[in-house]
């Protein structure tokens, strides 16, 4: 009992607007004291875009440049739930944001991987696919089911998820492993230079040294979003269930027959 009432507390539902037009005019009418476009958490996601699409620009023939742009705006991701929470500036377009921000960045870093290393387009084909579809179905059963946020998962639903989502280091350090290991690919193919370690490393660059650390952290990320894809395919199906088995009470789909 103590664990669904918990799970009622932190699935409540937020106040809805249910017409859109309503909610477009009180986003227009918004003053400069309260203007979430304006939150501090949501100005250093427009920083991260920006940082983003310069790290696009240069990545095919500046990695310096490159790869300090990219690296800024993933650290930034780290900031911004921060800065949300103390100053009270959390909100549902800053989160989507967040993620959004997320998933397009990475997914075009996968791409030019897919072109730098032909031989495996299909496996960083594989990965956006999984990266978005996990991401999307995890949100949209978040909102289905009344959650405040994609990221206030129960242990009883799954408990991968839960110290995922809500253990900032265990968090932290699977986002930021996951990216390296990408970037370090990136790096591979600038980078020729060893770093001189003795033995049978002698050869071995940085960039092949970050991508044999943080290799097994991708592995172990990209398995979360399997189970997250998992999870939140089960969660929809059984509001679906329960959607139907109410219709059938209301008389507005036929009795099943054993």
């Amino acid at each position: 009992m103590a664990n669904s009432s918990s799970s009622r507390r932190r699935r409540r539902k937020s106040i809805e607007v249910v017409d859109a037009k309503q909610a477009v005019d009180l986003a227009t009418a918004q003053t400069y004291s309260e203007n979430v476009f304006l939150f501090v958490p949501n100005l250093i996601g427009y920083a991260r875009v920006i940082l983003a699409g310069m790290a696009l620009y240069y990545m095919s023939y500046h990695p310096k440049y490159c790869t300090l742009a990219y690296g800024i705006s993933c650290l930034l991701d780290a900031f911004d739930g921060y800065a949300a929470r103390a100053l009270n500036q959390t909100s549902k377009f800053g989160a989507v944001l967040d993620m959004v921000t997320d998933r397009c960045t990475t997914s075009c870093l996968l791409c030019y991987l897919a072109s730098a290393y032909p031989y495996y387009a299909i496996l960083f084909q594989f990965l956006i696919a999984l990266d978005f579809s996990s991401h999307y179905m995890h949100m949209n059963s978040s909102l289905v089911t009344g959650s405040r946020s994609h990221k206030l998962v129960t242990s009883d639903v799954s408990r991968i998820l839960w110290r995922y989502y809500n253990d900032s280091t265990t968090l932290f350090c699977m986002c930021a492993g996951n990216e390296l290991f990408f970037v370090s690919l990136y790096l591979i193919k600038w980078v020729s230079t060893p770093i001189g370690l003795p033995g049978w490393f002698s050869d071995l660059t940085y960039p092949q040294l970050m991508a044999a650390v943080t290799g097994p952290v991708c592995i172990v990320k990209n398995l979360i979003n399997v189970v997250q894809l998992w999870k939140a395919s089960k969660i929809l199906v059984g509001v679906d269930l329960a959607e139907r088995a109410m219709a059938r009470q209301e008389g507005k789909l036929p009795m099943k027959h054993s």
